[in-house]
């Protein structure tokens, strides 16, 4: 008995020391290492207070997200455009209840429905040939736990017609087909880890007819292992495109091209978030991702503002042509607009060489970076909308609209932004942060870091463990097949048989005071 009662106050001493002897003499500690250290100005004055106010600094990010902001008041994206992307991809399904939580005092785009609209069967689709993918089912939901299970279930792809497809470089060796009016923007192996490329391989290849692009960092295996079409981008580092002393190889060109998945190339000049080169960390460039890049490994990689291949549009038009000859099959160039009388030399340039890009990707301002610059990002180039309408203007002023096609990326990632897109000028759209939260990103902001938690931002292999890529890659089939059947959807209300038919129309723009203008084009213009 007496040994009992031994062991139990050693216990509570044992506790008491942990839970009260230890907290006092770790803040006693604090204090004074606070008032003594040199470098913050509040924890001199207030050790004990200024802990407490980093520590709410550290997490108000977090708390803010999920308890204190409303749901449309989130950036880049609130709560609601983030769920918008989550729930199509988890249980293919964006259905809500009640009503819109947009707010209709605000300016902005509508598409203008039609008093007649379409019936499914009279819609100009492809639905032959059904997609197998897996959703979850909710089984109980209840404040603190959630039951649910995946299922099988065939789905529709909504492609467009073979005879329908939009055609890239119709007269290349190679022409691109694209029967998806949705793909991937460009994100490279580096940015992104192995596991979020490969699922997005395999998540867009069984989706059929989209395409994926690499993005500046090069072609890997992981792009390739879900067979997807692929646009290769080819960035001023010239990665996975330049020789061991960083020249620029055709011959690489002609490797890629040999590739069937390889459908087209893209020289990247700017991206919408940065008017300049690629950065990735040093922690980030592991063995592999050197060696496609041909670069020193865990070594801080800064590509150059500009391509050293050319500095004007004849000698660009020129590189353009050496790559469409080389691999066959078309070359566009990725920009950010930047003003009207910029599109129109880009235009006039090819209107007089009669030379130019296959396609042009355009970014706006509001489009996304594994890592960048703050001042870069906030007021560097045109938003989307205003940049599609500003090129598409001036391409079809100069009369060389139908030698090139418009792909439009920005923070389109909800099929009635993907449709105002088509209408302002754009022949297909593409996705970039969409598809990353489809395979787990919580919008964290650790891009930049390496220490992605949900292990997409990120090559370090053990948070990379949490995305697993055989239950990721159904989230994006179906994200894919859900902005598809949007679009379809979002067409035949506006009494169309397909989105290929989207002009500027079938838009108004609401101004401040509720009144409705409409959307003015040149198309019109041009052709009377």
């Amino acid at each position: 008995m007496g040994n009992f009662f031994e062991n139990v106050s050693l216990t509570a001493m044992i506790l008491f020391i942990l839970l009260v002897v230890g907290p006092v003499v770790t803040v006693v500690w604090l204090f004074f290492y606070d008032r003594g250290q040199k470098q913050h100005s509040i924890l001199r004055n207030f050790p004990i207070l200024g802990r407490v106010r980093y520590f709410l600094e550290r997490t108000g990010p977090e708390f803010r997200q999920y308890l204190f902001s409303d749901d449309n008041a989130g950036k880049p994206f609130s709560r609601e455009e983030y769920l918008a992307m989550v729930l199509p991809g988890k249980y293919k399904s964006n259905l809500i209840g009640f009503g819109s939580k947009r707010d209709f005092e605000e300016p902005g785009y509508y598409i203008k429905n039609a008093m007649f609209t379409k019936q499914n069967e009279e819609m100009r689709v492809d639905n032959s040939e059904l997609v197998n993918t897996r959703h979850y089912v909710i089984d109980d939901e209840g404040l603190f736990t959630r039951k649910e299970h995946t299922e099988e279930i065939p789905a529709l792809p909504w492609l467009l017609p073979e005879d329908e497809a939009v055609v890239i470089g119709p007269d290349c060796e190679h022409p691109f087909r694209a029967r998806s009016l949705l793909g991937q923007s460009g994100m490279s192996y580096g940015a992104l880890g192995k596991n979020a490329i490969t699922a997005l391989s395999k998540g867009i290849g069984m989706a059929k007819g989209a395409w994926m692009n690499t993005g500046e960092g090069g072609l890997s295996d992981h792009h390739l292992a879900g067979g997807p079409e692929i646009i290769a981008q080819i960035g001023s580092g010239l990665f996975g495109f330049r020789t061991e002393d960083g020249e620029f190889s055709i011959e690489k060109v002609r490797e890629k091209a040999a590739l069937p998945n390889v459908r087209a190339f893209e020289l990247k000049l700017a991206q919408g978030a940065k008017m300049r080169g690629g950065h990735v960390e040093g922690a980030k460039v592991t063995e592999e991702i050197a060696q496609i890049r041909t670069v020193q490994p865990y070594t801080t990689i800064n590509s150059p503002n500009r391509f050293n291949q050319f500095s004007d549009y004849p000698s660009m038009f020129d590189f353009i042509s050496q790559i469409r000859e080389a691999g066959g099959k078309p070359v566009g160039i990725k920009v950010v607009i930047g003003s009207k009388s910029e599109a129109d030399e880009l235009a006039s340039w090819m209107e007089k060489t009669g030379k130019g890009p296959d396609f042009i990707t355009v970014d706006g301002s509001e489009g996304g970076s594994g890592a960048t610059y703050r001042d870069m990002a906030d007021s560097l180039g045109l938003p989307i909308k205003t940049a599609l309408t500003i090129l598409d203007d001036s391409l079809r002023e100069h009369g060389v609209r139908d030698r090139v096609k418009i792909i439009a990326s920005g923070k389109i990632t909800t099929p009635d932004k993907a449709a105002v897109a088509l209408a302002l000028g754009a022949d297909l759209v593409q996705v970039a942060r969409g598809f990353m939260i489809s395979v787990g990103c919580i919008m964290a902001l650790r891009c930049h870091t390496n220490e992605c938690p949900a292990g997409v931002a990120t090559t370090d292999e053990s948070l990379q463990k949490a995305l697993v890529v055989d239950e990721k890659k159904y989230r994006v089939t179906n994200y894919i097949l859900t902005m598809r059947e949007g679009l379809f959807r979002i067409a035949a209300a506006a009494g169309l048989d397909s989105p290929t038919q989207f002009n500027r129309s079938h838009l108004v723009y609401m101004d401040e005071r509720g009144k409705a203008h409409p959307v003015h084009s040149c198309r019109e213009h041009v052709s009377s």
